[in-house]
């Protein structure tokens, strides 16, 4: 039975996957039937490249993708396979500014209620 997986390539903590077509029980690495694109998903931005109608037609022959490459192929479809997000802060930075708002306030707390005046 023929599979549409990844094949990883690169350097150590650099990953390079090839999407490709390969027997089931060959190797992840070894050789392969078809290569169909490429996912680095490393680099920034990260890159997906397939060739969707080579996927489709592979598809229609018998071979069944991985789960990861269906996500991937789906992420692909719909244009925007990695939005970009917004940078946000990390715990320490929301900790420290947690720290900031409730100094802010307490001074604020202890005007607001001044002290009554006792009688003797």
């Amino acid at each position: 039975m023929l599979k549409v997986k990844l094949a990883r390539f690169g350097k150590k903590n650099q990953p390079h996957f090839r999407i490709v077509v390969n027997e089931a029980r060959d190797k992840r690495d070894g050789s392969y039937v078809a290569l169909l694109g490429h996912y680095i998903p490393s680099s920034v931005p990260k890159v997906l490249e397939i060739k969707l109608a080579e996927y489709k037609e592979w598809l229609a022959k018998g071979a069944q993708p991985t789960e990861t490459v269906a996500s991937l192929v789906k992420k692909f479809e719909s244009g925007n396979p990695f939005p970009e997000r917004k940078p946000q802060l990390s715990k320490k930075a929301k900790a420290k500014q947690a720290e900031a708002k409730e100094a802010a306030a307490a001074p604020q707390a202890e005007e607001v209620a001044p002290e009554a005046p006792t009688e003797a």
